[in-house]
């Protein structure tokens, strides 16, 4: 049997798509520090019979054949599983055994082991459907890797649905594990016999490849090439997970090794995950990967957003692709490098972070009871203070990072200590408190589960008023976080000590560590802003972003003219479509285009676009007489992210263009699709939006479609490698979404 025929879930269960009934499960890469043919020689050891498997009772061999020189070997078995099921529901089915039917295809030549397996029993009703593939390590040739894909369709079961959904997922839980635990076994089998190497497949020897025992000395161990501490599949600092949809079908699984997800990376830089879990992230990686190529967050970043959302899939990437927006807009990316906090805020504002707690996550501490909150929004205002709480936040997580290399263990989130100690009505001032609620709730929705623990200390009397004003706009999972200690009780068992090792608690709380947080105090007067001051700073700070936005009608695209004076220049783009579909092309034209009148009037029957929509190519113009396309047309749908690039061959003007997409009527022959109403209720609106930032570079300069923009200089982003490779001698474009 493949490493779990009945990966199945339920409904319900998180990390798995669904489709009426249709559920499927995508695994991470496993890797066994062994050669191939050792672990294929553990892997048969496996049949007729497994007793590691309680659930498997027997298997037979249907048919095997092998081709001419023996380096592929097929085999087809019938396997009998015992089901752990209610004893009635197997009466209703009229059966004690449901059987599967495994095809396996062993090619000696390439090293590899595909796995295909679908169930007999009661097809017509469920259909599971299993894909397993072993090959041999992309980075060292002695290891071999495993990863496997399995989906599951009920259309009926005798109205027990559900209860066959369950019992897969109580089946799925207990197996899915074992698959590595059984073939590890039987290697330590292997070397306890003395087994300790198998020849590869040599085609002038096509008689069956057996396992060698040494002539002397059985004792000999088996020894991997690497020890543990070499390199994973891939480095952890471009992990990329798995793109496309799971196989169906025949098809076979993906094997790029620049798209995968090592289990071992995700266990040591990301957590104990379930298996459950790490389906969920493979399979919003490998759909970011596909829409937002070139700029995704890091594994970690994206599994915030799915713990915050309970691992479901399409509420985390709802609000992961809201955030990513966000952050492209307001250039947060850039914070920890653009943001210099004002001199007020080093002398006033009582918070910076403080070594580390019990479990390694970074400390901060903020003494709000110190702080002069009016003076301070009277000072800054409100987007000043939501800027430096922001880089605070992106100082977390690059500490977090460090720490996770530190200590050997993943550490995502931070503790923060709030000591509320000279909290009184003066805090309640209800600019400041207004304040306060906006900071919350962009940290909230930009940065979940980043925030381990609360520890409150020296709760004063008026601080559940406060509570009571701030705790609605707070998650209800980050609520239960909070430790609030009133008075002295921090001092106690159960207190600050359990929490924060006693030699670096602060000195204003008792401990015998020099605190450099601020003291805070009362803002001079004198350093108060007037409110026009305010506002055209808080203007200032929104709006110096490297990105213009674009609405695109029906009729009315939006061009960006590109005046090139040396032949050989590269245009580089990076844009994000907003709203609705578009299609993006280039052109060129050795006269300069004049921007078209607005007619108020227009023929698709709206208003007269807004300003930020422009026109250069002149409807009289004709094309390749008056201007030529450069590139071929790209089609660009609602939420994806396209970046790439265009080595000039001419001077000239070249004219960036997004327009309009129409999507095709509907088939008249055929009922509607959901899809295709929603469509067609777009195509209504008459209009798109798209954020865009372009770039000419000297070729001289030129080092990929993507490394030279300003969006791919954060640590946060990650650029794939198929947007880093050199194109500077061809003059076509490199586009990726």
């Amino acid at each position: 049997m493949p490493e779990s025929v009945l990966d199945l879930i339920g409904n319900n269960v998180p990390g798995f798509e669904s489709s009426i009934m249709v559920q499927k499960y995508q695994s991470p890469v496993r890797v066994y520090k062994h050669p191939f043919e050792l672990v294929m020689a553990a892997y048969e050891r496996r049949f007729p019979t497994c007793h590691l498997i309680p659930m498997f009772v027997d298997s037979d061999v249907i048919s095997e054949e092998s081709s001419e020189g023996g380096s592929i070997h097929k085999i087809e078995r019938r396997c009998k599983l015992d089901v752990d099921a209610p004893r009635i529901l197997k009466r209703i089915a009229g059966v004690d055994y449901v059987f599967f039917i495994q095809k396996n295809s062993l090619n000696h030549r390439e090293r590899t082991l595909h796995i295909e397996s679908h169930n007999e029993t009661f097809s017509n009703r469920v259909i599971i459907h299993e894909v397993c593939c072993y090959s041999v390590h992309p980075e060292n040739e002695e290891w071999t890797c495993f990863e496997q894909s399995a989906s599951l369709d009920i259309k009926s079961f005798f109205g027990f649905e559900s209860t066959v959904e369950k019992i897969a997922m109580k089946q799925y839980a207990s197996s899915i594990k074992k698959g590595k635990e059984i073939i590890e076994y039987y290697l330590r089998e292997l070397e306890e016999e003395g087994i300790t190497h198998v020849p590869r497949w040599n085609p002038c020897s096509p008689l069956p490849i057996q396992p060698e025992v040494p002539a002397e000395d059985p004792e000999v161990p088996i020894t991997p090439t690497l020890t543990s501490e070499a390199p994973l599949l891939t480095s952890s600092e471009n992990q990329v997970a798995l793109t496309g949809p799971l196989p169906t079908g025949s098809e076979s699984l993906v094997t790029s090794t620049d798209d995968k997800l090592d289990a071992d990376y995700i266990k040591r830089y990301l957590g104990d995950l379930t298996p459950l879990q790490e389906s969920c992230l493979i399979r919003l990686r490998g759909w970011l990967q596909e829409t937002h190529k070139g700029k995704i967050p890091k594994d970690e970043h994206i599994l915030r957003f799915l713990r915050a959302r309970d691992f479901n899939i399409e509420k985390a990437r709802e609000i992961l692709c809201q955030s990513l927006t966000w952050r492209k807009q307001h250039q947060v990316d850039y914070v920890l490098d653009t943001w210099s906090s004002p001199q007020v805020l080093h002398d006033y504002y009582t918070g910076g972070w403080h070594h580390h707690d019990k479990d390694g996550r970074p400390l901060y501490i903020l003494r709000l009871g110190h702080m002069d909150t009016k003076g301070l929004v009277r000072a800054l205002g409100e987007e000043s203070l939501l800027r430096h709480v922001l880089s605070i936040n992106e100082e977390g997580l690059r500490r977090c990072k460090e720490n996770t290399k530190v200590f050997g263990r993943p550490i995502s989130c931070w503790t923060c200590l709030v000591d509320l100690e000279g909290l009184n009505m003066r805090h309640l001032w209800r600019p400041g408190v207004k304040a306060l609620l906006r900071i919350i709730e962009v940290v909230e929705a930009n940065y979940p589960e980043t925030l381990g623990r609360l520890l409150i200390l020296r709760a004063p009397r008026v601080f559940p008023v406060l509570w009571t004003l701030v705790s609605p706009f707070i998650d209800e999972n980050t609520r239960k976080k909070f430790l609030i200690y009133a008075g002295n009780d921090y001092q106690g068992p159960g207190g600050l000590v359990d929490y924060i090792d006693k030699e670096i608690i602060p000195d204003f709380l008792g401990g015998e560590c020099m605190c450099e947080v601020p003291e805070g105090g009362l803002v001079p007067k004198s350093l108060y802003r007037t409110a026009e001051e305010l506002e055209n700073d808080e203007i200032r700070l929104w709006t110096e972003t490297i990105y213009q936005s674009a609405s695109i009608f029906k009729g009315a695209p939006h061009e960006l003219l590109i005046e090139i004076i040396d032949a050989s220049s590269v245009i580089t783009w990076d844009f994000d479509v907003c709203r609705g579909d578009v299609i993006f092309n280039i052109y060129h034209s050795r006269r300069a285009p004049q921007p078209a009148k607005k007619d108020p009037l227009a023929t698709h029957g709206i208003t007269s676009p807004a300003g930020n929509n422009v026109q250069f190519i002149d409807k009289s113009w004709t094309l390749g007489q008056d201007y030529s396309i450069v590139e071929s047309s790209l089609t660009c749908k609602e939420g994806e992210s396209v970046q790439g690039s265009h080595v000039t061959r001419w001077p000239g003007f070249y004219i960036l263009q997004w327009k309009f997409h129409s999507m095709p009527a509907c088939a008249t022959t055929n009922l509607p699709r959901v899809d295709d109403v929603l469509a067609s209720l777009q195509v209504s609106s008459h209009k798109c939006k798209v954020m865009y930032y372009t770039e000419v570079l000297g070729s001289e300069d030129f080092r990929g479609s993507m490394t030279s923009l300003e969006s791919s200089h954060s640590g946060f982003s990650q650029l794939s490698a198929a947007t880093t490779s050199s194109s500077q001698s061809q003059s076509s474009s490199m586009i990726s979404r």
